[in-house]
């Protein structure tokens, strides 16, 4: 059985897959922090909904989640998404929620590699 946050970021995920930018934005607090290692780091929900329509593709991915591990205020997600196009990701995002009730994202770190068959 699942955990109500288990269950948030299992959508969330899926909403990266789909470019569901709307539903993404929803879920994160006004000062959110996303870092994506090696590649950018926003501050603030106008620049990361800034970045998540930048980053639409408009196709979506195929998703695969092996794990999502939540305590406390701390949780982590990691699979693989696949283009239309045969390209693959493995992804690992480590989150961290601003309370227990109710909910929000407040940080995000993603890591992201380009896997090659």
């Amino acid at each position: 059985m699942k955990t109500k946050n288990q269950e948030l970021l299992e959508k969330l995920n899926r909403a990266f897959a789909n470019n569901d930018a709307d539903f993404i934005i929803q879920q994160v607090t006004d000062s959110i922090i996303w870092t994506a290692i090696g590649d950018f780091t926003i501050e603030g929900k106008q620049a990361f909904s800034q970045k998540l329509r930048e980053m639409a593709t408009g196709d979506p991915y195929q998703l695969d989640i092996h794990t999502i591990i939540t305590h406390g205020k701390n949780a982590a997600v990691n699979g693989i998404m696949k283009s239309t196009k045969g390209k693959q990701y493995a992804f690992c995002d480590v989150y961290k929620f601003n309370g227990f009730k109710d909910p929000k994202i407040s940080e995000m770190t993603s890591y992201v590699v380009e896997v090659k068959e």
